[in-house]
């Protein structure tokens, strides 16, 4: 960890001495730890330490971006005389507003020592755990345990100057058998949240469930999704529709549909970057401060997210969204939420008669109609057959195709606890998600496993 004076301090002084009309930087660096592990054996220890500052330059209405894993002087001011030069040799962005000015950040508690100094030799007792309840079951696990820490600032020469520390760590775990899986995991910032044998548990009870899958032809079937299987359609919805950039070009689901009813009115989806129960940050890759932003609600469509740039060009204000410079994809929504119910997995369960139990989906492919949110993809690690409101067997892996504004509308229980899912950025957001009751869900395709 270099710090917050050194690294403020060292980014201002180059900023200073910019000749671009309005100049930006971000600084992203840390330091990771990863150990993998399969056939109850750990395989490898991966240790990282790296940065990156970007450096936006405007020239008028013209940008450049460029970047370094430097953090010397002589390295930043090079990185920055090509962000200028590249920035000469642009076009013109007419919907540019200009860099951000200066905003109050909420102040949140995003760093924990214990996880910043947690041991390869630690993350291997913890494993080793689950290597010893594996056995008792004649069962072999694989996964991986991570721990990090890690510094955000920007600072711009509006007058931004944000810097956030944060840690965070994420183990997940796929415990086997001959020809069944099961599956846990725990993203937090926190290590001493992460109950390793707790989460080995219900890994080995999936498993052990869903010993000698039987076959299940397509068609439509009542499901309930665990919150780790309603986090992966998210993550997808979040891509193709919640963003700016597939709103304004017309891509999104809710292009063209603000203000309609596309959900069940038991939908309530939002983004918030500044809950404290989740895996909050407080502002964007602009320094612009993070905003609630409300998606849909009551199954209507609210909105999406934007940086200042594709909110200049809707005429409204940044909320808090941006991504790095360097990014294309326009505003994305890092800390979505779906609001909880009155309901429980085991009530669901007991509620269907004939339908299936999901812990979690995989090889999703959410572009095949962006505008109906039709996603397809496969089950995995615990797929059970339910009959008369318990769980009979488990049921070899399918296939789905279904469109999101179908499947959310016919949402018929949602669980009031939710679970914080990991995602690809999950050091600086993640998807908190309940448990749902899903009637007349879409399969397919079967497998042979």
């Amino acid at each position: 960890m270099i710090g917050k004076e050194k690294i403020l301090d060292t980014l201002a002084s180059v900023l200073k001495k910019s000749e671009a009309d309005q100049t930006e930087a971000v600084y992203i660096g840390g330091e990771s730890g990863l150990t993998r592990f399969a056939n109850s054996t750990i395989h490898q220890n991966v240790f990282e330490v790296n940065s990156r500052v970007y450096f936006r330059a405007a020239l008028g209405k013209k940008i450049g971006v460029a970047a370094t894993n430097s953090f010397t002087k002589a390295d930043l001011k090079k990185a920055l005389s090509n962000a200028i030069e590249i920035a000469k040799n642009q076009k013109e962005n007419p919907d540019f507003p200009g860099l951000p000015s200066k905003e109050k950040v909420l102040k949140l508690n995003t760093y924990f020592k214990k996880t910043a100094g947690f041991t390869p030799i630690e993350r291997a007792q913890e494993i080793k755990k689950i290597f010893d309840q594996a056995k008792t079951h004649n069962l072999t696990a694989a996964g991986s345990f991570s721990t990090g820490e890690a510094e955000i600032a920007v600072a711009n020469t509006n007058g931004v100057n944000s810097y956030q520390p944060l840690t965070s760590t994420f183990i997940n775990i796929i415990v086997m058998g001959d020809n069944s899986s099961g599956y846990a995991d725990c993203l937090s910032r926190d290590v001493e949240e992460i109950d390793v044998e707790q989460l080995s548990q219900v890994a080995i009870q999936k498993c052990l469930d869903s010993k000698d899958p039987q076959g299940l032809e397509p068609g439509e079937y009542d499901v309930v999704l665990e919150p780790s299987a309603v986090a992966a359609l998210l993550e997808w919805m979040n891509y193709i529709g919640f963003g700016s950039k597939p709103f304004q070009e017309g891509t999104s689901f809710l292009s063209n549909h603000i203000g309609q009813k596309i959900m069940g009115e038991n939908i309530t989806i939002y983004d918030d970057g500044n809950d404290p129960s989740a895996i909050a940050f407080p502002f964007d890759f602009e320094g612009v401060p993070k905003k609630k932003v409300t998606l849909i609600e009551n199954g209507i469509a609210k909105g999406v997210v934007y940086d200042s740039i594709s909110a200049h060009k809707d005429k409204v204000k940044s909320t808090g969204h941006a991504l790095t410079p360097d990014s294309a994809d326009g505003a994305l929504a890092l800390n979505l939420f779906v609001e909880g119910g009155d309901s429980s997995v085991d009530k669901m369960i007991k509620s269907v008669e004939r339908g299936l139990l999901i812990t979690r989906f995989h090889y999703i492919n959410g572009l095949l109609d962006t505008t109906r949110a039709l996603l397809t993809g496969m089950t995995r690690d615990g797929t059970f057959w339910i009959e008369n409101g318990k769980v009979k067997h488990g049921v070899k892996n399918l296939r789905f195709t279904e469109s999101m504004l179908k499947a959310f509308s016919n949402v018929a229980q949602i669980s009031q606890d939710r679970k914080i899912i990991n995602s690809w950025w999950g050091d600086i957001g993640c998807v908190v998600a309940p448990a749902m009751l899903i009637k007349n869900f879409k399969f397919t395709g079967k497998t042979e496993f």
